[in-house]
């Protein structure tokens, strides 16, 4: 690695906010011998432009001794990410390669046939003769052949031990505060009707315990080989045999990684198992502290490391979380350089948000959200709902107050196209989201406002949780948790000049800000000690719609005596409602026709994975 020249490296004709500073602290850190530094930069802050810079210090051809490793690779959790990264003009030199499924077949007959399930994956010794111009071989050839090669996370595990892919130079990974979770969440090993061909002929037992556990996955990798040899004798297969064989393939690996890592006496890897329903239902395994699985999916895959993130929150817990040694471990802190008036919290809590006391607190919080959007009439907003179960709720509610014509809503099927749309209008929607806490850019009038409706702690009826928290992890629990807080409170301010509002609904939000305070970086530390309380106007629903002319009935001032939260460019509500809230002249019959379409949301028990406090 030649960290000298990371200046050089650096894509943009010039520095924002702390950026040159970061770039040589970076650099100081590699010089001292470190092969890896965690970059913790707040949302805003450049992360992407700071990535290149770091994987633009890989050693090249000329720069290496034979059999050393040379190039770079940047990755990231989020296909989100690697989407703007992809539409970036300075990081026009990364080269994106994503999995076969995105990619069409270009033969007659077949451009409607994913790659993963074309002639060449479905037929024997088939020889493609225009593979060359294939969009998916011909992405990974030029990335695997390019200086820095970009990829989702999910991709680059995949591809460990692939001859294409082999170990590089430099590893950058961006989002990396969720590496430990990515990690256990590609390890897991997930049982059911769905995901094991051979499942009517195969149900699993009462599994009670790992034991029973190692057992059933022994003779369902018997089963599975058994079953596998069948289709491979087959000369050529139908789409849906080539998706089974795959299928079977990733069975049989996973299976086999599982009984071995378990019956290794040496693993430091820790399972549990899950099966809530009882005997012929689904079983998830699940390992915890994945050391073994990271090792050899990322750490063994380049000689530099840079993980980059906002909410690394505590270096040694991270460290120990990804099976890295801290005292080869440098942290680079980066500032924040936008004007905390700019980004005010709210608490407008309603009480708790615990799957016991919902049923009571959703209709105290629907109803402030109707006066939320009073305060912001002509403005964008964003509703963090947590679970498809709460936005359900919430949606029912608001259509009960009769706003539900600014309301929009996605499901699982059809969130990305709802998110597009919603981004795309120009109309002061309100949009209910599920789980868009991370990775969402809503620079400007795309958003001024959000709301978060729960404390993002995680499931405590998840047995890797359980068994966290019976070993007295709570630090954990409570940094996973504001974690995602940090993360969803930086959606709507994304540029020094830019200025949005966070409200807080959760009653369980101000208790997680004390008890997780030792691990709260010093500038959000600082948006929590200037929360606010806003001077909400009184429920008005034609006033949230914009059917009605006049002024909204109150100002989204603070009533804290010397606070600054609703003055300033940063308190967009405050100068909403201090001018009277008035709509504009075309607001009103036209506002409430607007909308054709709407998503309604269905109840995905799956999606509803952190449910309890």
């Amino acid at each position: 690695m030649q960290p000298g020249r990371i200046f050089d490296e650096f894509p943009a004709p010039s520095y924002r906010g702390a950026q040159e500073q970061a770039l040589a602290d970076i650099r100081d850190a590699f010089e001292a011998d470190n092969d890896v530094v965690l970059v913790r930069a707040p949302t805003g802050s450049g992360k992407s432009l700071l990535a290149r810079a770091i994987a633009g210090c890989a050693r090249t051809a000329g720069e290496s001794e034979a059999g050393e490793p040379i190039d770079a690779y940047y990755t990231t959790p989020q296909v989100s990410q690697l989407d703007d990264v992809a539409g970036d003009d300075l990081l026009a030199d990364l080269k994106v390669i994503r999995g076969k499924n995105n990619y069409d077949c270009i033969l007659p007959g077949e451009t409607d046939t994913p790659v993963d399930q074309a002639p060449c994956a479905r037929e024997r010794m088939f020889d493609c003769q225009v593979q060359h111009r294939c969009p998916y071989f011909s992405d990974r050839a030029i990335a695997a052949n390019n200086r820095i090669a970009a990829m989702t996370l999910a991709y680059f595990m995949q591809t460990a031990g692939s001859d294409v892919f082999g170990q590089r130079d430099v590893l950058v990974i961006d989002e990396a505060h969720g590496l430990g979770n990515w990690a256990e969440m590609y390890a897991t090993i997930d049982l059911g009707p769905d995901t094991v061909p051979i499942w009517d002929a195969c149900e699993p037992p009462d599994i009670d315990g790992l034991d029973d556990a190692v057992s059933y996955a022994d003779t369902l990798h018997t089963m599975a080989g058994r079953r596998l040899t069948e289709v491979r004798q087959q000369a050529e297969l139908a789409p849906e045999e080539a998706a089974e064989r795959d299928k079977l393939v990733q069975l049989q690996s996973d299976l086999s990684w599982f009984c071995e890592d378990y019956r290794d006496p040496e693993s430091a890897t820790t399972w549990v198992v899950d099966q809530p329903d009882g005997g012929g239902s689904r079983v998830t395994i699940k390992p915890m502290a994945p050391e073994k699985y990271l090792k050899h999916t990322v750490w063994d895959r380049a000689s530099n490391f840079a993980l980059l993130s906002a909410t690394i929150l505590n270096k040694d817990a991270f460290c120990a979380n990804v099976g890295l040694s801290a005292d080869r471990v440098a942290l680079v802190e980066v500032p924040h350089t936008f004007p905390v008036e700019n980004r005010p919290l709210y608490d407008v809590t309603q009480g708790k948000m615990t799957y016991e006391a919902r049923d009571q607190t959703i209709p105290r919080v629907a109803e402030t959200l109707v006066r939320i959007m009073q305060a912001h009439p002509d403005e964008k907003g964003l509703v963090h709902c947590h679970s498809y179960a709460i936005q359900e709720q919430l949606q029912e509610h608001l259509r009960d107050f009769g706003v539900d014509s600014r309301v929009r809503a996605h499901d699982s099927a059809d969130r990305d196209a709802q998110l597009s749309t919603w981004k795309r209008v120009d109309d002061p929607d309100v949009f209910l989201s599920v789980k868009m806490e991370e990775a969402l850019d809503l620079e400007g009038d795309l958003c001024r406002w959000q709301l978060l409706c729960k404390a993002p702690y995680p499931n405590t009826r998840d047995s890797r949780v359980a068994a966290r928290l019976e070993d007295d992890q709570w630090g954990w629990y409570y940094r996973t948790a504001l974690r995602t807080v940090i993360q969803a409170c930086g959606r709507v301010v994304r540029a020094p000049d830019d200025h949005g509002a966070t409200y807080l609904a959760d009653t369980s939000l101000l208790d997680l800000f004390e008890r997780a305070r030792v691990d709260m970086p010093d500038w959000f530390a600082e948006q929590v000690d200037r929360m606010s309380e806003p001077d909400l106007p009184a429920v008005d629903t034609a006033a949230a719609t914009g059917s009605s002319g006049g002024t909204t009935g109150g100002s989204s001032r603070s009533r804290s005596p010397g606070s600054n939260g609703g003055s300033g460019s940063g308190a967009s509500s405050g100068a909403s409602a201090s001018t009277g809230g008035s709509d504009d002249d075309d607001g009103g019959s036209s506002r409430s026709r607007r909308r054709s379409r709407r998503s309604k949301s269905k109840s995905n028990p799956i999606a509803d994975v952190w449910d309890t406090e």
